[in-house]
């Protein structure tokens, strides 16, 4: 059998893999190397090539840069100033998707999603606007966005360095800017003046009351002394109720353990802080012994001086929504314990106190595509013991999940209720590969990190544009520094490298080149010249725009660019014209990846926590595309003439 025939078998099994997404992205590629190491279409010794590429360094450098401003509080500062903008969703719009714009042409686009994705949170929920309108445009934006330079996208990247190896020159930092500035400009005007009416208002249904309603699933229960649980670790309780129920704190003798930290056995008298409804309580009634430790009347006494609690709550801006739920309760225990004691100094004082969750956190955080929790359960990640962690609910589509919590394994934008302690849930959500949706301050950084992180940026920048160093070389040198000099930690830079996106990249380019070396690319270059011999040029750029574009949408941008980078290539040299036209059309195509919500990274941080369905997507996503194509085509015969 040819090799060009083999190719096409093995790419042609990998995409079905792709769309299939049974198996994560970065294991399908592995397979696919292996495979086309197996059947001799890339040679051994060449099998890892592609993880020393420019193009993957350079990746993992942008990665890690765009961490360092996250950490140095550059992005916060401008977060920061997008909250002001008031109650018009129009300004709304403008201010957000043209931060998230103008942020992505120089950080990695998801990376500057994540950063502004609990800010759009904190608007819709501050100005009773639907998250699904301010969300869907933000995805759209960060795509837009990395468009305009180098290391906005790593299709950019991918398409550069293809050109250096055809060419021997690659294309430079700001060489996407005339054509990605006029299409960004372009999305954004329409995406504020006209597609935001085109998303379904999703009203209410993504917030974090409707989602997680769980104040009125806060209980206190009791270890009498006929209890079954006397005598039982937490872990054995668990084992007993063949069910994940939270265990937000145990209390003895006034003294307070957060769930994960509390390693005894249950005595008599102990009271624990759980999230319970009324079929977890009855199973905690049969199975365990243990009884509600607040009466009805004392539970309703506290819940009516919650109320004013509850406004006060409202107006703060330094606490997640979700937590106000719970705070509500806490607070209105602690007001309440605190007349008790006033009152029952005379009276009462061995009356226990009530349980509180001092020290612990109640977060919304939705799960990224790389997350490690992906079609795995709660059980088997063992969020309690290794990662302090305990799961309220889950929600998909918009809308909490009343399945038992330990069958849920979990998926790309599901959103999940989670609580730990204050100390470590930040490390932990970024361990598992979560991000946090809650309300926060916004941290403004150290002014020196600030300023150095920039410096340091603008100097790497400068020797690109001087020819002084290769991308790839001037930009982990920038990470380099931003490491030495202390703007991030080392172990946050480790973390912040997506290590699926490389696995991905290192593995796809040498396949890629295989479709090129075996004849494969030309042979389908060949086909569509044959098929469009009689058409103009610019309706061949029309279709090699479409198929790029359709690919980005079922698989990795990055994949689809890697892919289609050969056959541009190809098609160019079968009209005997210049490669960079055809090169550019790929760049830009692959990165529109606006019609379906599993295309991007940032298409799927959004669907949980905006309530979007798939089919959602092309409603505002199809004109958009449209209206790049219609855009991009004549300003890249414009600056790269054929």
């Amino acid at each position: 059998m040819a090799d060009h025939t083999l190719v096409f078998i093995v790419l042609g099994l990998t995409l079905a893999a792709f769309v299939w997404g049974r198996f994560r992205y970065d294991l399908v590629a592995l397979a696919a190397l292996v495979v086309s190491v197996i059947l001799g279409l890339v040679p051994g010794e060449e099998a890892f090539y592609g993880f020393g590429h420019p193009a993957v360094i350079t990746v993992a450098a942008v990665l890690v840069l765009s961490r360092g401003f996250e950490r140095s509080g550059v992005v916060d500062v401008i977060a920061e100033q997008v909250l002001k903008v008031g109650d018009r969703l129009f300004l709304q719009l403008v201010a957000l998707t043209g931060t998230v714009v103008v942020l992505s042409g120089f950080m990695n686009n998801v990376g500057a999603l994540a950063l502004l994705l609990p800010v759009a949170m904190r608007l819709a929920r501050e100005h009773d606007t639907s998250p699904s309108l301010l969300l869907m445009p933000l995805a759209f934006g960060s795509l837009l966005g990395g468009l305009m330079t180098l290391i906005g996208t790593p299709p950019n990247i991918i398409i550069a360095s293809y050109r250096g190896s055809e060419t021997g020159e690659t294309f430079g930092m700001f060489h996407f800017f005339p054509v990605g500035a006029v299409v960004a400009l372009a999305g954004f005007a329409f995406i504020v003046l006209l597609g935001w009416r085109l998303v379904p208002q999703r009203a209410g249904k993504a917030t974090t009351e409707e989602m997680f309603d769980t104040a009125n699933y806060l209980v206190e229960l009791k270890v009498d002394e006929d209890s079954k649980a006397a005598g039982w670790t937490l872990r054995e309780l668990q084992r007993e109720l063949e069910e994940t129920v939270p265990v937000l704190a145990v209390v003895r003798d006034d003294r307070r353990w957060a769930g994960h930290a509390f390693l005894g056995v249950l005595r008599e008298g102990d009271i624990l802080l759980m999230e319970a409804g009324p079929d977890e309580m009855k199973l905690l009634e049969d199975k365990a012994g243990l009884h509600l430790g607040v009466g009805p009347e004392e539970q309703e006494a506290l819940e009516n001086e919650a109320q004013p609690r509850e406004e006060a709550a409202d107006s703060a801006a330094s606490k997640p929504a979700a937590s106000e739920n719970l705070a509500l309760g806490t607070e209105s225990d602690t007001s309440a314990r605190r007349e008790d004691d006033e009152k029952g100094a005379k009276k009462k004082k061995s009356e226990k106190k009530p349980a509180t969750t001092e020290g612990l956190e109640l977060v919304e955080a939705v799960v990224r595509n790389d997350s490690m929790m992906i079609n795995r359960t709660v059980t088997q990640l063992r969020l309690q013991n290794q990662y302090g962690l305990h799961l309220i609910a889950v929600a998909r589509d918009g809308g909490r999940l009343r399945q038992r919590l330990r069958d849920i394994r979990f998926r790309p934008g599901d959103v999940l209720l989670l609580q730990g302690g204050e100390s470590n849930l930040g490390e932990s959500l970024a361990t598992l590969g979560c991000l946090p949706l809650a309300r926060r301050n916004l941290p403004l950084g150290q002014p020196r990190m600030l300023l150095v992180s920039l410096a340091v940026f603008a100097l790497a920048i400068a020797a690109m544009l001087l020819d002084l160093l290769p991308a790839s070389v001037a930009l982990t040198a920038a990470a380099l520094v931003s490491l030495l000099v202390g703007v991030l930690p080392l172990r946050e830079a480790y973390q912040s490298v997506d290590g699926p996106v490389i696995v991905l990249l290192g593995a796809m380019i040498p396949v890629g080149q295989a479709l090129e070396t075996s004849g494969g690319a030309s042979l389908i270059a060949e086909a569509l010249l044959t098929a469009g011999q009689q058409w103009p040029i610019m309706a061949l750029l029309v279709g090699l725009f479409l198929i790029s574009m359709l690919l980005s949408n079922v698989i990795n941008n990055a994949a689809a660019a890697l892919l289609m980078a050969p056959i541009a290539a190809s098609l160019a040299d079968g009209f005997g014209a210049s490669v960079d036209p055809f090169l550019m059309v790929v760049a830009v195509s692959a990165s529109c990846a606006f019609l379906t919500p599993i295309g991007h990274q940032s298409n799927t941080l959004v669907m949980g926590p905006g309530g979007y369905r798939f089919g959602d997507y092309w409603r505002m996503g199809l004109p958009l595309s449209l209206l790049v194509l219609v855009v991009s085509l004549p300003m890249i015969l414009l600056v790269w003439p054929l």
